[in-house]
């Protein structure tokens, strides 16, 4: 068995020898500071009066041509840690192989450093042992007489884990602390002969735990010890001792011979913890070498941003400071910026101090500023013209209500309120005097533009009473997002009735031709008797409103113009619902009342197929209802696109009739479509051949004089200005889901 020795640094008698030197040796300059890489930190030093004492000489060595690296004795350095009293070095690997003749081989190394200011670390090194069939032992000799070991099996090498070292294979302990010396004994009683030709060698070394991971190679190869050349990583702490080797912290302090090593006046001493001996350390708020005079610089610590949120800090000598803004003051308990108590009370007391004095001033130019601000409202949203238009017109039934009521009214505008939202604004349901449920439109104005349009909303709304035509009660003025109020509407809209969730309910289709003919009534009368003349711009199912009778009530005039007078005026901003828009609107841009009608005509095939206008999922030759119905009635096919409850209940004179109104609404060109007026006449004749069968060849030649030129008579009934009473047994539906106000 072949033992190799190995002794760091140069023996005792160096130790013994520092004791007598008069006082701490000081680095110059010129002294090398770094080697292979390694920074060299005093108290560890290059060559002659570089160190603290010969036990922390490093030699920097060329190992090949051209590369150097620093020895601590006969061992490789790896690193210094000056914070936590550590350094690196390759510690050799023991070995238990067969040789050439087929006998086990051991060769095991002895590791002293029991008289040097060094020590095995018991935190970061583990005895490791690798090998099959394989028990070493770790032992000190010198004063504890301290042995342990581990064993280490396999019977083949599918036996083992990577990264696994818990005895198959691979297997660690622990050492105590203060170990200065160590040697590697391998057991020869065990039996190899089962293993050695896939594990031929053995392997043991005290070595830093987290520099190791298993392989399995490690047992069929000799990778690991050939790795570094048969060494391995260890760390050892250090420690300034003095002659003995005994010296505290405390004793060092008091020690007249001036061999104190912690020169920097920044810094204080610590025991080792491992070993005899103390440490040197920057004190609090510093960072650096304190093994050197000036070595310790302050640390800054505001970096870090130690102080609490809102906190001020203020880097001191050795500390900081935190300080807190205006206002607050700082809880040391607690880390935190309080309020300051009392900087607030005094605020406080001075603050009620002057609203005493000038309250009532303040009062006066608050209740001023709030009168001002409400009458440049009022005159932004058109406020002065519509009170000119209620004085001049007495009779007119239009109310003004204030913020407060309509706050109220709305419970501040609770979000369970909303029966509707669109691109101009947000409807609330309310209650306002006199127990009157209204619907609430909140103006979402953004610029001026959008201003006049709601003077221009307001104005219409406000000239039109109609049945068929949703009426304005009133409006609120004073604040920057203006309101209107109308008549709350509660069954929904036309395009539920036809497409919504309501649509399984049994509607008579006489039902949706009344709605249809009352909605022709309301836009007849914007066209003919608004003064000026309305346009409505977005003509649709969706915007025809249903009341507690099922009577259609014509809606949402955001996209309405007054009819322009001069033939110059265009619309620079296309509006209107996909599915209704005028072709010729679209090539021209210029809105005319047969725009209006064209959208008519697309409700007009709703009521008649009970089909969307557009659809978006289909093929692309069949997305549009009103392009579908023309090329049908172009080959004389209306009957594919009619559903069969319409084909086997109404007949052929009254689906015909309105196919034929339909498709004269849809023509391309506006001239030749029919007024307003003219499918009013036509919708009142048909209607009547719908509840009278037996009229139809009075409406037959009625509907011939009609569509071939001006109509000049209108059918009545008995107690009745507009519009048809309810046939009787007419299927009403059942109420629909809530009101529709916004698009």
């Amino acid at each position: 068995m072949e033992v190799r020795f190995l002794q760091l640094g140069v023996g005792l008698l160096l130790v013994l020898a520092a004791q007598h030197a008069p006082a701490v040796a000081v680095p110059t300059p010129k002294c090398q500071r770094q080697c292979g890489g390694v920074d060299i930190q005093y108290p560890f030093g290059i060559g002659d009066n570089c160190s603290l004492s010969e036990s922390f000489n490093v030699s920097c060595e060329e190992v090949q041509r051209g590369v150097y690296k620093p020895f601590l004795g006969a061992l490789e350095l790896l690193n210094i840690s000056l914070i936590s009293g550590t350094i690196r070095v390759l510690n050799p690997i023991s070995t238990y192989c067969y040789n050439s003749s087929g006998l086990m081989d051991p060769q095991n190394w002895q590791f002293d450093e029991s008289a040097t200011p060094y020590r095995f670390s018991d935190i970061h090194n583990l005895f490791t042992i690798i090998g099959c069939n394989t028990l070493a032992y770790i032992q000190d000799s010198t004063k504890t007489f301290y042995q342990n070991g581990c064993v280490s099996t396999c019977q083949n090498l599918t036996d083992l884990t990577n990264g696994t070292c818990s005895g198959m294979g691979c297997c660690q302990t622990a050492i105590p602390k203060g170990m200065g010396y160590y040697e590697v004994i391998f057991d020869s009683g065990f039996n190899t002969s089962q293993i050695w030709n896939f594990s031929r060698c053995s392997y043991a070394v005290l070595m830093e735990a987290d520099a190791f991971n298993f392989s399995t190679t490690y047992i069929s190869t000799t990778e690991f010890n050939d790795t570094n050349t048969g060494r391995v990583p260890v760390v050892l702490d250090w420690a300034i001792p003095n002659g003995n080797g005994t010296m505290l912290c405390e004793e060092a302090k008091l020690n007249k011979m001036g061999t104190y090593a912690c020169l920097s006046s920044k810094s204080g001493c610590v025991d080792s913890r491992n070993g005899p001996g103390y440490l040197c350390n920057c004190s609090k708020g510093y960072e650096g070498n304190p093994y050197l005079q000036d070595g310790c610089q302050d640390v800054n610590e505001c970096n870090s941003s130690p102080c609490p949120s809102g906190g001020v800090c203020h880097n001191t000598e050795g500390g900081y400071k935190c300080s807190c803004r205006a206002g607050r003051k700082l809880n040391e308990q607690r880390t935190t910026c309080d309020p300051d108590t009392g900087l607030i009370i005094g605020v406080t007391v001075g603050f009620l101090v002057l609203v005493i004095f000038s309250s009532f001033g303040y009062m006066i130019l608050q209740k001023r500023k709030l009168n001002q601000i409400k009458q440049e409202h009022f005159r932004e949203h058109g406020g002065m013209i519509l009170f000119e238009r209620m004085r001049s017109e007495k009779g007119l039934a239009f109310l003004v209500f204030s913020e407060a009521e309509l706050i109220q009214a709305t419970n501040n505008y609770d979000k369970s309120r909303i029966i509707g939202k669109g691109g101009h604004g947000t409807v609330y349901k309310g209650v306002v005097k006199g127990n009157m449920t209204v619907a609430i439109k909140r103006c979402a104005l953004i610029d001026e533009r959008q201003k006049k349009e709601f003077g221009q909303e307001m104005l219409i709304l406000s000239q039109i009473n109609h049945k068929n035509i949703v009426k304005l009660v009133g409006c609120c003025l004073e604040v920057e997002v203006p309101m209107l109020v109308y008549e709350f509407i509660p069954n929904g809209t036309l395009f539920e009735l036809i497409h919504g969730k309501n649509q399984a309910l049994q509607i008579s289709f006489s039902t949706l031709l009344r709605i249809a003919h009352e909605a022709a009534e309301g836009l007849n009368f914007l066209h003919l008797y608004a003064s000026p003349p309305i346009i409505h711009g977005d003509v649709k199912t969706a915007n025809i409103l249903l009341d507690e009778n099922y009577m259609a009530k014509v809606s949402d005039f955001g996209a309405s113009i007054l009819a322009p007078s001069d033939k110059e005026q265009y619309v620079t901003m296309v509006q209107g619902t996909c599915g209704y828009l005028d072709p010729e609107y679209m090539l021209t841009c210029q809105l005319t009342e047969k725009s209006d009608v064209f959208s008519f005509g697309v409700i007009l095939l709703e009521v008649l197929t009970g089909q969307e206008p557009l659809k978006l999922d289909g093929p692309e030759r069949e997305r549009s209802l009103s392009s579908n119905f023309l090329s049908a009635m172009k080959q004389n096919n209306l009957d594919a696109i009619l559903p069969s409850h319409v084909k086997g209940q109404e007949s052929n004179e009254l689906i015909r009739g309105l196919a034929e109104l339909a498709k004269q609404c849809l023509d391309m060109c506006g001239i030749n479509r029919p007024s307003m007026k003219e499918i009013t006449d036509e919708l009142g004749r048909l209607r009547k051949l719908s509840l009278h069968p037996w009229a139809q060849l009075d409406v037959e030649m009625e509907s011939q004089s009609m569509l071939g030129g001006a109509s000049t008579a209108s059918f009545e009934t008995e107690g009745a200005t507009s519009g048809y009473p309810t046939q009787e047994g007419e299927n009403l539906p059942m109420n629909p889901r809530s009101s529709y106000y916004a698009r």
